[in-house]
């Protein structure tokens, strides 16, 4: 995992919230048609919470996947969305490794 790829997909606000909503659909999203996978929000659901168009939705949508943090499913007609909390954890640690000061034993 790239820390500088998932950094800049997370420097955008927009980004950073549809990440946040990922994080909890049934929090943040109604319930998805019953062939939805698990955890997956349709992307029309996550343009018309965000209120931004549909090619704007998709690229940043695009950004996230490349950076490992979200991942897509198509069923039918539709693409849903979802979290992938493994990987942000990675991230996080590899994170948390970089800027973690170490003390002489």
């Amino acid at each position: 995992m790239d820390i500088n790829t998932v950094l800049s997909a997370l420097a955008n606000p927009v980004r950073l919230d549809i990440l946040t909503w990922l994080k909890e659909p049934e929090r943040h999203f109604p319930a998805q048609k019953e062939l939805a996978p698990p955890g997956g929000i349709c992307v029309s659901h996550i343009r018309e919470k965000a209120g931004l168009s549909q090619p704007t939705i998709s690229l940043y949508l695009s950004t996230l996947s490349r950076a490992g943090l979200v991942s897509s499913q198509r069923v039918g007609q539709w693409t849903y969305y979802r979290y992938e909390r493994e990987r942000a954890e990675i991230f996080l640690d590899s994170l948390t490794e970089r800027l973690k000061v170490k003390t002489a034993p």
